[in-house]
This record gives C-alpha cells, structure tokens and sequence, in this order.
C-alpha cells in the first residue's frame, strides 16, 4: 500500500536562518555533544531540575542524546508548568539543538522541536519578532522533507498537529506587529490544517498545544483588525459556543468574547446588538465579581459608552446611570488618583458636556483636577485638557473671565508640555485672542489672569 503524504502549505520566498539563532544552537549541541561537561550542567540546574536529571541517567556512564532529549522535554513541560520561563525557554533550545544531532536537518521532529520553540517566545515571553523568526526555521525544516513517506499515521498526526503549531504562531505574532495580511493568511493555513487533523481517523485531537477555540479567537481578532466585521463577529461566536460547551454560561473568558462581538457590532453602526452582548458581559461580570469592582467599573464604563453611542435620547438615562456606577466602583476599588479612575471621569465628563449637563461636567472635572494633578503632575497633558474642557463650558455658558483665566493655565501647560512652536497651541492661542477682545476679561484697564 502506497503511504500518503502530508500537503505542507508554501510561501514564495524563504529568508535564512538567522545567525544568533545559529550560534544559539550551535552552542547548545556542542554541550551536549561533549560529555565532559555534564557536571557544568547538573550545577546549572537547581532543586527539583538535579534530582530529575539525576533519577534519568543511566548508572554505567553518560545518556545518549536521544536519553538527553527525553529529559529535556520533560525539564521543559515541568518548567512550563511552574511558569518558569526562561528554564523552560533553555530547555526547549537543548530540544532543538539535540533533535538536529538525532534525526538531521530535514526530519520533521526537528521542525516539531523549533515550533515549539517559537510557541514558547510567543505566549510565555510575549517576543512576537523572535518567534516568527523560530517559526519560520520551522517551517524551512518541514518544506525540506516535504515529500518524505510518513512512517505511520501517527507521525501523520504529528506532522498536521506541528504545521498547525507553525501558522498559530506566525499569525498570532503577525497580529501582535499590526501585520494584518500575513497574520490572516497563516491563521487560515492554521484552520484548514485543523480542519484535516480533525477527520485524521475519526479521532479527537490529544495533546495538541493549540486548541480550536483559541484558533477561532485569533482569527476573530485578526479579522476585527482588518475590518473583516461579520467574519470577526462569526468567529468570536465559535469560540462562545466552545467556552459555553465546556464551561457554562458564566465562564469568566464570555465576558472578553462578549466584548469583542460588541465592539464588531458598534464597528456596524448595530448599537442595540452592541448594547445586548455587553449587557450579558456586565451580568456574568456582576455574578463572579464584587459590585464596587474593578471588573465591574470595566463592564459598566463600556455598557455606559455604548448607550451614549446611540445618540439616542431614551438612552440616555441608562448611559448616565452606567457611567455613575461605573465611576462609583472605580473610586471605590482604586481610590480617586488612579489612571483607570480619573479616564472614567473624563469619559463621563466628555458625554455630559455632549448631552448638555454642562455644569454637572464642571463639577465633576473640578473635584477631580487635584487628584489629575497629583497623579500626572501639574504640566501634564492631562491637566492641560482638563483645564480646556472646563475652559470650553465657561466660554458656552457666557463665563468668559473664567474661561479666559483656564484657557490661559492650559496654554501654559502645553507650552511647557509641547513647546511654544507646537501646533496643538493654535486653537488654544486663537480662544485666548478672541476673549482678549472682551470687556469681561478686563477689569479696568487690566486684562485678568
């Protein structure tokens, strides 16, 4: 019977391994190449990683390096767990660096070893550039064995489950870089490899480091990235059919999914569905967490924000009532100088201007500008359009001395903020020439700072 051959998904072009990577390597092999350096590595280790290495070995002498390999994979799922990641980043290179020695440049278990590397630098390490460049090697070392026989259907399983490893990685980190394009492409690549592992014999998959729903949630984010609006809000649906299946109705991972439709749907001009996705992350919200929380003031603030989307005038009595709860719990949860806090009041602050509660938004911004100024300094960007928005309600409100007097602290601000020659000066240099003309900011003869 003829065996089958996996179809590995191809680019055009191909870069070269990058030399550092090399070097790292390069160096790893040769340490454990040399046996004399076993007890240099024994002392690198600590605790729990010496007894394992030493319950490992072979009592006659040195393992071999397929001996070696096995502890290494297991020193690396053992530090993954603990989240000791950059023991379990070490481990990983030894992977790569001893599968080469083992089974060559062209055998997939050394593409495997570098996937997994760049799995690691990409959701342990948070290094999107490094795990592309891990990737891709891995992706080289698959394309050179391309029309290699496949020993067994389990190395079949092997192989897709690695290639979907692959193009998770590169677009996740793609996305990670803004780089939209190529991170759907290799999402795509992801899922219709996912798709193939998923008819492989009519098995489920086991073992596998990505899952589907964390495939659908990156590409419901690339999508949302690039404006694809009703793929992202599709994909954002799998994936709260998975974590519903698996977890329940509250789980706390609906209430980021929840959001992200919301914010495809506010994208569509759909306020009401918005609204409605939000309202079922504010509940599951609410029954994990405290009221008077910082989860809730999240939930809240965004609920308050979609309802003034509307710009309708029946939602405006929710809208004011979700900002108010919202800013309630972040004083209560962070306390009045906090960044969170403070961007809630000016969120709030900016809506009641909008709706005309000028005066309500004076107060507010005038209670909060010693806790804006303590917390960012006193020329701070912030103090600066604090001092222009209740500039902006004196001068609609007929106040013009007063808001002669708060224009010109912002224009001292942003001078020291920005430089006398910055553009954001003009339209504040332009309000302070037009009060000057008035006689209320006169008293006298003398103009009033």
């Amino acid at each position: 019977m003829r065996e089958s051959l996996i179809y590995i998904p191809t680019d055009s072009s191909h870069g070269v391994v990058d030399s550092h990577l090399s070097q790292e390597i390069s160096t790893t092999a040769s340490e454990h190449l040399d046996e004399s350096n076993n007890e240099s590595i024994a002392r690198d280790s600590e605790g729990e990683e010496k007894k394992m290495r030493k319950k490992a070995l072979p009592m006659d002498g040195a393992p071999a390096p397929n001996e070696k390999l096995e502890q290494a994979q297991k020193m690396a799922e053992k530090f993954i767990k603990e989240k000791e990641v950059y023991k379990a980043n070490r481990e990983l290179i030894r992977c790569v660096a001893l599968t080469r020695i083992i089974y060559g440049d062209g055998h997939w278990q050394l593409a495997q070893a570098f996937a997994n590397l760049a799995h690691s630098y990409l959701i342990l390490q948070g290094l999107p550039a490094q795990a592309i460049e891990h990737a891709e090697s891995a992706k080289r070392t698959m394309l050179t064995g391309i029309h290699t026989p496949l020993a067994t259907p389990e190395d079949k399983r092997e192989i897709l489950g690695t290639l979907v490893t692959i193009y998770f990685t590169l677009g996740v980190a793609h996305l990670a870089q803004n780089n939209g394009k190529e991170s759907y492409l290799s999402l795509q690549k992801a899922e219709r490899l996912m798709e193939e592992l998923q008819e492989l014999d009519g098995r489920a998959i086991m073992g596998l480091k990505i899952s589907e729903k964390d495939l659908v949630i990156a590409l419901g984010r690339t999508c949302l990235q690039q404006n694809k609006l009703d793929f992202a809000t599709s994909y954002f649906e799998k994936a709260v059919d998975a974590v519903i299946s698996m977890e329940g109705d509250t789980a706390p991972e609906l209430i980021n999914l929840y959001q992200k439709i919301a914010q495809s749907e506010q994208l569509k001009k759909n306020h009401e569905r918005a609204i409605a996705y939000l309202l079922q992350a504010h509940s599951i919200c609410m029954a994990l967490h405290k009221k008077l929380s910082v989860e809730a003031a999240q939930t809240g603030l965004l609920l308050g924000k979609a309802y003034a989307a509307t710009g309708d005038q029946q939602h405006i009595g929710a809208a004011e009532m979700y900002f108010t709860e919202s800013l309630i719990a972040y004083q209560a949860a962070l306390g009045a100088k906090d960044s969170l806090t403070l961007t809630a009041i000016e969120e709030f602050s900016k809506w009641l201007v909008y709706v005309g509660k000028k005066q309500q938004a004076y107060r507010l911004l005038k209670d909060s500008l010693k806790s804006i100024i303590d917390t960012y300094g006193d020329f701070s960007e912030k103090a600066a359009e604090t001092y222009h928005i209740m500039g902006s309600i004196c001068l609609a409100e007929g106040k013009m001395r007063e808001a002669y007097q708060l224009f010109n602290k912002c224009l001292q601000i942003q001078i020291a903020v920005y430089g006398p020659r910055n553009g954001k000066l003009k339209e504040t240099q332009e309000l302070l020439t037009a009060l000057e003309r008035s006689p209320a900011v006169h008293e006298g003869n003398r103009l009033v700072k």
